[in-house]
């Protein structure tokens, strides 16, 4: 159940994957054009003063094709194409040639392909009249008219290299509804009685049971709860927003976790989809979520979704491994992510936080600008950046909130901290500085600037008696760095069960620049993984990172993994972590 961000591999780069962009303006040109034979086009714009986007989706209503494809059709002024995306676009005056990308040449009889181009344009921008597809008219009605007063600014231009395959159907927006800036907020967290009652039942467990935490949602039978499981509750979604309701809860968390393919680069939470699977991730998981989000009764309960944890950073890092090359170059982290925003941004009050690992994974520059891209990537998939709220960190990992002994800027008899073997020429030292960073990177590479940042704190405390108390004395810089830390994991990649780990912070709102809030969405207890092999039938492999007596690989320095013994499948109660949770809890406990 519970994702790991499990390595710090560097060096590699983000595939520049793009789809459908809605900027600024409001999709409001449309031909919907019928023919018997050949085709159905629907053709929008979202208009600013001096250019437009075009989305196209064209729909095959023949034969299935499969040596390859074109669309054409005339425009009726001076429109000029500056980029596409997803397609091939040639122009030559008038006339528009789109030219299927090259790992989508096939189109089955009742298939659609969706593409898009930037142009620019002066006087009326009218819409094409007509289509062919591959020679055959697609006829039908005059797209309507264009808005009159359209928005004086474009839309953020995406990147020039197409995604690896492209969306199922025309991207949406979301309603004009109004969103909290916050949804944390002045808003009471919806508390779990499942994981309440787990808890409870542990000596002093009552110090912390009323913390909010998340909902995971990390297979189908979740969505409407399982009997008999060891890692989900009977509890469904449904059951769980009604119970948000009955407590009077301002907000409620889930993950939504169960992507094809999922975590590519570990085993502990492989999942039920296979690589190819993402046409049941869509119709029997999202959609679902999705239907039930949306009922009425919920209006006024702000409902926050974390996207797909270990996913998208693993594109970048992790292609080395088969799984993870795999669902980069199928495309079905970046479509299914894409998808789950475009569905359930369409509820106007749903928040989506996308999962964007730690500082420990992505803190180097070679990781850290290309994830952003990716994040975007997906983003544009789901047809308008804005169906992203923000993102969040450390999500069911370890990483410290801060280091207060020493900085990323920190040197030893002249030598940087960044040099020592724990920090490894990494960018970052903790959670919060990073997070900070990283939102400023997402807004520059086309995030709206109101997104806000979750740091996940449930289990980054590290209190405890061995909790250094101030900064090392040495003029080592490694004996330094170890000495001084708080971070008390034996290499900043290992994720398992970490001995030694305390609860954080407890979930509060704004609690620094730019964090939205401090948030529980791994709910302290749940195992990360068995320490051996356990079989079972809910999708839970065995990774040995989770098992204590590993000698470890490349991804944690090959170095000892440091978890803890006797633990069960992911997100299984583990009594004996939630005990050294609360002991080593930092701030203690009371």
């Amino acid at each position: 159940m519970s994702p790991r961000p499990h390595t710090v591999t560097r060096g590699l780069t983000a595939a520049a994957a793009i789809t459908l962009l809605t900027g600024a303006g409001i999709a409001v040109a449309a031909q919907q054009a019928s023919a018997a034979a050949g085709c159905r086009v629907t053709y929008s714009v979202n208009q600013w003063s001096t250019g437009f986007t075009g989305n196209v989706s064209v729909t095959n209503l023949g034969d299935p094709i499969s040596g390859g494809w074109n669309l054409a059709w005339d425009f009726a002024g001076n429109q000029r194409i500056t980029q596409g995306w997803s397609a091939t676009i040639s122009q030559s005056g008038q006339h528009v040639t789109a030219v299927n990308p090259s790992w989508a040449s096939s189109l089955a009889t009742n298939a659609t392909a969706t593409f898009g181009f930037n142009a620019d344009y002066s006087g009326t921008n009218a819409a094409p009249a007509t289509f062919s597809l591959n020679g055959v008219a697609c006829t039908g009605t005059a797209p309507t008219t264009p808005p009159t007063t359209p928005p004086t600014t474009p839309p953020t231009t995406p990147p020039t290299t197409p995604p690896t395959t492209p969306p199922t159907t025309p991207p949406t927006s979301p309603p004009t509804g109004t969103r909290a800036d916050n949804p944390y907020a002045g808003a009471r967290g919806y508390v779990n009685p499942e994981w309440k009652a787990k808890a409870e039942a542990e000596p002093g467990g009552s110090r912390v049971s009323s913390n909010p935490t998340a909902v995971w949602l990390d297979r189908i039978a979740a969505i409407e709860g399982t009997t008999g499981s060891s890692s989900n509750g009977s509890m469904g979604l449904e059951d769980h927003l009604d119970a948000a309701l009955a407590q009077g809860a301002g907000y409620i968390q889930f993950v939504i976790y169960n992507l094809p393919g999922r975590d590519c680069s570990a085993l502990a939470s492989n999942g039920e989809l296979g690589v190819n699977d993402l046409p049941r991730y869509k119709s029997e998981y999202i959609d679902p979520i999705a239907a039930i989000q949306s009922r009425a009764k919920y209006a006024g309960l702000r409902i926050i979704n974390v996207i797909e944890i270990d996913s998208l950073p693993n594109l970048i890092t992790n292609t080395n491994v088969a799984t993870c090359a795999t669902m980069k170059s199928n495309g079905g982290y970046v479509q299914g992510v894409g998808y789950a925003l475009n569905k359930l941004g369409a509820i106007g009050n749903v928040y989506n936080y996308v999962d964007a690992a730690h500082h420990g994974w992505i803190g180097w520059d070679t990781n850290f600008g290309p994830t952003a891209d990716i994040m975007l990537q997906a983003a544009q998939a789901s047809g308008n950046v804005r169906n992203v709220h923000g993102f969040i960190t450390n999500t069911a990992n370890y990483s410290a909130l801060t280091e207060p002994y020493f900085t990323i800027n920190s040197s030893v008899n002249g030598t940087s901290v960044r040099q020592s073997k724990w920090v490894d020429w990494n960018f970052y030292v903790d959670e919060l500085s990073f997070a900070q960073a990283f939102r400023s990177k997402l807004v520059s590479v086309g995030f709206d600037s109101g997104i806000g940042m979750l740091i996940d704190t449930s289990r980054n405390g590290w209190g405890g008696a061995n909790r250094p108390t101030a900064a090392s004395t040495s003029t080592d810089v490694n004996t330094f760095v170890n000495q001084s830390r708080i971070d008390r994991r034996i290499h900043a990649g290992n994720w398992c069960n970490q001995d030694g780990a305390g609860l954080g912070e407890r979930p509060r709102s704004a609690p620094a620049t730019g964090i939205d809030a401090y948030v529980w969405v791994k709910p302290p207890g749940e195992s990360d993984g068995s320490s051996t092999l356990i079989p079972n039938n809910e999708g839970k492999g065995f990774d040995r990172m989770c098992d204590p007596t590993y000698t470890g690989n490349e991804r944690n320095g090959n170095s000892a993994t440091g978890a803890l013994s006797g633990a069960p499948i992911s997100g299984a109660w583990f009594s004996a972590q939630f005990r050294q949770l609360m002991a080593n809890a930092y701030p203690p406990l009371s």
